[in-house]
């Protein structure tokens, strides 16, 4: 029988304490990052073209992961009859990354530099945003680190290469992360309705690499054909914008699309990623939690990146 965190003293419920992303210890210092995980928020908003409030989704999400907070044993699934995150697993919160406010451009240096530190450390980066843009910073702290393949599931494109000067906002991120000769392909999931990159860019991102499919082309071709794009052997860098998921589910976004996922079908996009290939970083993007007063796509937000996590380091101890 596992000895259950409950057992040293205190209940410790989730309403209790202060909120670090699933009550892991929280890491001031980045030079100090000992851990499997590591969790930077990343609350920049700037790159928005419509709603703004994406600034506050790190704090939202940190609160809502409270939920999941069940001690050092870990969560047992009977689905799959395997106990998840227990304490073998390191998780640290290290904060978020400065950001000044109206500064695109040092606001992405500093979370560049946060997620170099994780990286540095030996440590999973999970990245909780902000909008899509610190997507940007995210892949080019991976330079020099070995060549990678993103994974995108979201209901934009965001291929954009440049509008009206704009080259890093949240319309930018995937265009930028294909430039880069170290991003071998992109896998885009979920893509669907009007948005603002126009024929062009699919055009462009098909020729840079992309594989693009909508809801219901995921849907047609099942978990696996949907992933038949990720080479075998790639290393996979994954980004989830909230706005993936149909807002009946997940209203708490800048820009919310009708037609989107529904949680179990990410969810077994995501642990049939975790089973198939190493998975080198993680950003949950576009929560913007005022537009949702029930808390449920924070919690949301929250669910799918603990499970994440769990379904990876499963397979790590599994294959060990």
């Amino acid at each position: 029988m596992s000895e259950h965190g409950y057992e040293s003293g205190r209940l410790n419920l989730p309403f209790v304490g202060i909120s670090t992303f699933g009550k892991r210890p929280y890491v001031e210092d980045w030079s100090k990052i000992d851990a499997d995980v590591a969790v930077l928020g990343a609350p920049f908003d700037f790159g928005t073209q419509w709603r703004a409030g994406a600034r506050f989704g790190p704090r939202a999400v940190r609160e809502a992961s409270t939920l999941f907070s069940f001690g050092h044993a870990g969560a047992y699934d009977h689905e799959d009859d395997a106990t998840y995150l227990g304490g073998d697993v390191r998780i640290v919160d290290v904060g978020d990354a400065d950001i000044v406010h109206t500064d695109t451009i040092t606001s992405h240096a500093n979370i560049k530099t946060g997620v170099e530190a994780i990286l540095n450390a030996g440590a999973l980066p999970v990245i909780i945003g902000g909008d899509h843009s610190v997507n940007i910073p995210c892949i080019e702290a991976f330079a020099g680190r070995g060549d990678i393949h993103i994974l995108q599931i979201d209901a934009h494109l965001d291929f954009v290469d440049e509008r009206h000067g704009v080259t890093r906002g949240h319309g930018n991120p995937m265009r930028r992360a294909a430039e880069n000769d170290y991003v071998t392909g992109l896998t885009q999931l979920g893509i669907r309705n009007v948005s603002s990159t126009a024929k062009e860019g699919y055009a462009d991102a098909r020729t840079m690499g992309s594989t693009i499919l909508s809801v219901r082309q995921v849907r047609k071709a099942g978990v696996a054909g949907a992933l038949a794009s990720v080479p075998k052997g790639a290393r996979v860098y994954v980004t989830i914008d909230i706005d993936a998921f149909c807002p009946s589910i997940a209203p708490g976004t800048g820009t919310p699309s009708h037609g989107g996922f529904l949680y179990y079908e990410v969810l077994e996009l995501l642990q049939a990623v975790a089973r198939s290939h190493e998975v080198v970083g993680i950003d949950l993007v576009e929560v913007a939690p005022d537009y949702d007063p029930t808390g449920s796509t924070a919690i949301l937000a929250a669910q799918i990146l603990l499970n994440f996590l769990g379904f990876i380091f499963h397979e790590r101890n599994t294959a060990s």
